[in-house]
């Protein structure tokens, strides 16, 4: 049995290419020459079972109609016989070892199955969340709260997108953690809460590595005890990671933005604080220009930095987008949201480094000024056209909506906004 398992194991490893570094280039287990020119030397692929052992070892298990196969049978289950000598068995377990009714006593004189007595004849229960009914009563009456009931009844999944810094700044943290956390509880099949954005910006004014990182431990802390079971999301950017291999570049990025150190960002990840990390692109095209690195140069640099890392072995990555929105409306033809498409939705994908694209459809400017993907009420637009054609990355794509500033109204933006988007995040103030 076990050798059965070793094998399966090492067909299955063997036909995804991975396995232990190779130290020489004429290892016959090195599968290097199927890496793409651009990866890092120190990124090596090893066959496990070269393809020819591959297809033996699957030959070996197929053949007679998997008759290895059912000879191996399921493994035996771990049993202790309690008669047999030298065996010791709990005798002092609690219950009398037979089913009962739901609500009734688990045995003669027991409490009568869960329901617990309140003070004064007040309605004090609370379930997993720690969210009363009344407080969940009140948060779907919220705009988000409305707008997650509307998108339930769409095929997206649900994020409720928030910022606490200023909160955790004002000693409120526990106060709006607890409004957001009614509305995640209040509507079933809500993923988690995207909890801040432009983590460690100048905008948010952390004064140190140590409040970034204080705000972080304590704002998931604090949403995993009100929210057992849902994922948290954090938005950031990662200057250092487009400058490559330019050292110069790199020394300028860490001294522009001290608190956007990888090795942070990445502790956050391992030590299993947010699910789910999403990396802002709005720098790539304009940041690296004195060292004479463009918008897909840095984006590439980008991935190959996360890839190495291994973030997404520690929770999902995004990347996000704003620029496909313009003032008033997107005015890209046919060929140029094509290629934007390709440059901004599909490189990422393709990467092997992020597992969704994140794309702002509307937002507004410090003057006022709406810039929209789609046109304006809807009206028609080659752009949105373009991204509607994305069906079979449907689920990989999400879109920010703050349902207090609609476009028409929740029903009609929500619906749109499901023709291109799988996932999407509801902004709650």
């Amino acid at each position: 049995m076990r050798l059965r398992q070793l094998f399966v194991i090492g067909l299955a490893l063997s036909l995804l290419g991975i396995g232990v570094p190779a130290w020489s280039e004429d290892d016959p287990r090195s599968c290097n020459d199927l890496l793409s020119e651009d990866t890092p030397a120190y990124v090596v692929c090893r066959w496990m079972a070269t393809p020819e052992e591959a297809a033996d070892i699957a030959k070996f298990w197929l053949d007679n109609d998997g008759e290895h196969m059912v000879e191996a049978g399921p493994m035996d289950p771990i049993t202790i016989d309690c008669t047999q000598p030298g065996n010791e068995c709990a005798t002092d377990s609690e219950g009398d070892g037979e089913a009962h009714d739901a609500g009734s006593p688990d045995v003669p004189g027991a409490e009568d199955g869960g329901t617990p007595e309140c003070q004064n004849g007040e309605q004090c229960y609370v379930d997993g969340s720690g969210i009363t009914p009344e407080q969940k009563a009140a948060a779907k009456q919220t705009a988000a709260g409305q707008a997650a009931q509307t998108v339930s009844r769409t095929n997206m999944r649900i994020w409720i997108d928030t910022e606490l810094a200023d909160d955790y700044k004002a000693g409120k943290l526990a106060e709006a953690a607890k409004k957001v956390a009614a509305l995640a509880a209040a509507q079933p099949g809500v993923v988690g809460v995207r909890f801040t954005s432009k983590l460690g910006v100048d905008n948010q004014a952390f004064g140190s590595a140590d409040e970034l990182d204080a705000f972080v431990s304590e704002a998931t802390t604090t949403l995993r005890g009100l929210l057992p079971g849902k994922k948290l999301a954090a938005h950031t950017v990662v200057p250092l990671f487009g400058c490559g291999s330019n050292d110069a570049c790199k020394a300028e990025m860490s001294k522009k933005y001290p608190l956007l150190d990888p090795e942070r960002i990445g502790g956050w990840l391992a030590k299993g604080l947010i699910d789910q990390l999403a990396l802002d692109s709005g720098h790539l095209a304009t940041e690296y220009a004195t060292w004479k690195i463009d918008a897909a140069e840095a984006q590439r640099n980008q991935w190959i930095q996360v890839r190495a890392r291994a973030w997404d072995a520690y929770g999902q990555i995004a990347a996000e987008d704003a620029s496909f929105a313009a003032a008033g409306s997107a005015q890209l033809n046919e060929e140029q949201a094509t290629q934007a498409i390709t440059d901004r939705i599909a490189a990422p994908l393709q990467d092997d480094a992020a597992e969704t694209v994140t794309l702002w459809t509307r937002w507004q400017n410090d003057q006022g000024q709406v810039n929209r993907v789609y046109g304006e009420k809807w009206a028609a637009n080659t752009t949105w056209d373009q991204l509607k054609k994305l069906g079979t990355v449907r689920a990989r794509l999400a879109t920010v909506y703050d349902p207090a500033n609609p476009e028409v109204d929740m029903a009609t933006d929500l619906k749109n906004l499901s023709e291109v988007f799988g996932q999407i995040y509801l902004h709650a103030a």
